[in-house]
């Protein structure tokens, strides 16, 4: 399928909700850095990505988190530059162990190995 198609397909969509008396949904970007802002919002936030277990999700909310803390600065921290951290906290990044580890500790969070 071509962009043109998809265009078009999408164009007669709205047009047939417009129809039907739908009306479009108005979203808003939600940036979860903005409530980052204490370190048990943060570490709440972390727990929660660890828990669910997925790699990108972890990478992702340690992103967010270091967005919100000053990458510039964390990353300096970390022993890491600015680029090489949000390459490796991107959702597509795989950020080495020792990368996550000093991550962690310019954030002030520590990784507890507890039993399943």
């Amino acid at each position: 399928m071509n962009y043109s198609s998809q265009v078009t397909g999408i164009r007669q969509k709205q047009k047939s909700s417009r129809r039907s008396g739908k009306r479009a949904l108005k979203t808003t970007v939600w940036d979860p850095a903005e409530y980052l802002s204490s370190p048990a919002a943060v570490a709440a936030y972390l727990e929660a990505a660890f828990e669910d277990g997925d790699p990108a999700l972890i990478a992702t909310a340690l992103g967010d988190v270091a967005r919100a803390q000053g990458m510039t600065q964390l990353a300096s921290q970390a022993g890491v530059t600015r680029e090489a951290l949000y390459k490796a906290l991107s959702p597509a990044g795989d950020p080495r162990l020792s990368t996550l580890v000093g991550v962690m500790k310019a954030l002030g969070i520590k990784i507890r190995p507890i039993a399943a």
